[in-house]
């Protein structure tokens, strides 16, 4: 059987400038840099580290994104709870559609995974797909292939 490669990489990598859009920064001037580390083969997802210096801004997501800060910190406020504080080793998720403040005291980095959501009828029909290969081919999940 053949099988694909493991993609490996270090968090240590040298970044690329990634400035943030200029109308959703509220104090301060930062800077972003960030690296593609790994994408799917369909292209809908991909792994990146990023980092940011000093500064408080707006971020929109258009897609999923769970981060893991890897280093330095920031206060995330998303209107709904209060902020909260990530840390190294602090994991968020960012739902496609969410937004939230980022304040960034003097600098963060971080590793996401990003997915690109599907429209809403594809995203159902591989989720129908998922279901019926799942109740068909799984013994313990009241499978159609079992005796009964």
């Amino acid at each position: 059987m053949s099988t694909k490669p493991v993609a490996f990489a270090e968090t240590a990598i040298e970044l690329k400038p990634s400035p943030i859009e200029p109308s959703w920064i509220i104090e301060g001037q930062p800077v972003a840099r960030n690296s593609v580390i790994a994408k799917s083969a369909d292209r809908t997802s991909c792994t990146i580290v990023w980092d940011c210096t000093a500064g408080k801004f707006n971020w929109i997501y258009d897609i999923d994104e769970t981060v893991h800060v890897v280093e330095g910190a920031v206060t995330v406020d998303d209107g709904h709870s209060p902020p909260r504080r990530l840390e190294p080793g602090s994991v968020a998720f960012f739902p496609a559609g969410s937004r939230a403040v980022w304040t960034v005291d003097k600098y963060v980095r971080k590793v996401a995974f990003c997915r690109t959501v599907p429209p809403f009828p594809f995203g159902l029909a591989v989720a129908v797909y998922h279901a019926l290969k799942q109740r068909i081919f799984s013994p313990n999940k009241g499978s159609l292939m079992q005796a009964g």
